[in-house]
């Protein structure tokens, strides 16, 4: 490698969207960008957040940890295979917690490698060309007709799934009336760790609305209660923040912690372990799906590749670009292929697409580290 620049930018929702975390009016982000020694250049989106809140990262640590811990380590890294790039992110795991500043470095070597060999990346990660399910995450309406309005035109462009998020008592309304409008659509929870105190009605009363599945719906530490309770409810549990890499994905399998899996590369340190967990997945007879974190098409399109594993078989999140954002910095914008489809494409990384003037003009701050 030649040489990093880590840029910070800060992207306007086209909309706010409201969770049990809170309300987001818009993104802080951070672009890893790499140039190789031949002239090839990779990129990749690192999803921390400004508030610590889904995961220990923010922003602010992600940068500190990048630039102080993570990229020097670059230095003197040769990459003539998948195999040195799977070794070098097991070098990373030096560097304790920290998963979403591995992954963003992480997947920009991968990104950077796939453009140097003229590779598509879904060739890369062992998988295929073909189209990938999309649903669709609404947050918290203040009223239902809204939000049944917002389900409806979604239904109308064709998203393949509803995902609701959800907190006690604004849960069972909402769905209900989801439920009633669209009673075909498969539609499924996102608790976000909301319901720690919930009592054993509450998972009775959602066990009757015949959700495709519930998602993290208690502590994110806490295995052995997801288990309890999938052992006690009809309905799917699907563990995101719990999980955070391959062997969180095992562990949760044999204890019958729960029944699918939301796959972000970013939460479990890039695509090393992310096609580590996926396989862990398809041993274990778990459903598995890629979620978002309001990635700019940089993060869509690395999520899109990741797809192509033949394990992702449920809609996953990441949509087209303007569901997020008024304008993207990848051209032409993530969109769909047919709807409610996105297309795994041939690209040889990330960074052909990246649009380089409106990255710049939402950055805030760069950085340059020559090795």
């Amino acid at each position: 490698m030649k040489r990093c620049t880590l840029h910070r930018l800060r992207m306007p929702l086209r909309q706010p969207t409201r969770t049990s975390y809170g309300v987001h009016t818009g993104r802080d982000l951070i672009i890893v960008e790499l140039e190789t020694t031949a002239g090839a250049r990779g990129v990749a989106e690192c999803v921390a957040m400004r508030e610590p809140t889904y995961t220990e990262e923010t922003v602010e640590t992600a940068w500190h940890v990048l630039r102080d811990f993570l990229v020097g380590r670059l230095r003197g890294q040769v990459f003539h295979s998948v195999a040195h790039l799977d070794r070098f992110a097991d070098s990373l795991l030096a560097i304790r917690g920290n998963a979403m500043a591995r992954a963003g470095l992480e997947m920009a070597v991968w990104d950077a490698f796939a453009a140097e060999t003229e590779t598509p990346l879904y060739q890369l990660l062992g998988g295929q060309e073909r189209d990938v399910p999309v649903g669709i995450s609404l947050g918290m309406e203040d009223s239902v007709d809204a939000l049944v309005e917002r389900a409806q035109a979604a239904n109308r462009a064709g998203y393949q799934r509803i995902k609701l998020k959800v907190a006690p008592g604004e849960d069972l309304l909402p769905l209900r009336a989801l439920r009633d409008a669209l009673p075909d659509l498969p539609l499924m929870a996102d608790a976000n760790s909301a319901y720690q105190d919930a009592p054993e009605s509450t998972f009775a009363e959602l066990d009757e609305l015949s959700l495709m599945m519930i998602e993290q719906p208690l502590s994110p530490d806490d295995l052995v209660d997801h288990a309890r309770l999938q052992h006690r409810i009809q309905t799917p549990i699907c563990l995101d923040e719990s999980i955070r890499s391959a062997a969180d994905v095992r562990r949760a399998a044999e204890i019958g912690a729960c029944g699918v899996i939301n796959l972000k590369p970013g939460r479990v340190g890039g695509f090393t372990q992310s096609r580590r967990a996926h396989d862990q997945a398809c041993a274990h007879g778990l459903g598995l799906w890629c979620g978002g974190m309001y990635e700019t098409g940089i993060g869509r399109l690395h999520n899109i590749a990741l797809c192509s594993l033949p394990g992702f078989q449920l809609p996953t999140d990441v949509g087209p670009s303007d569901r997020y954002f008024v304008e993207d910095i990848v051209q032409p914008p993530v969109r769909f292929s047919r709807p409610g489809f996105l297309r795994v494409e041939a690209m040889c990384g990330v960074a052909e697409r990246v649009d380089w003037r409106s990255l710049q003009r939402y950055t805030v701050h760069s950085e340059h580290i020559d090795f």
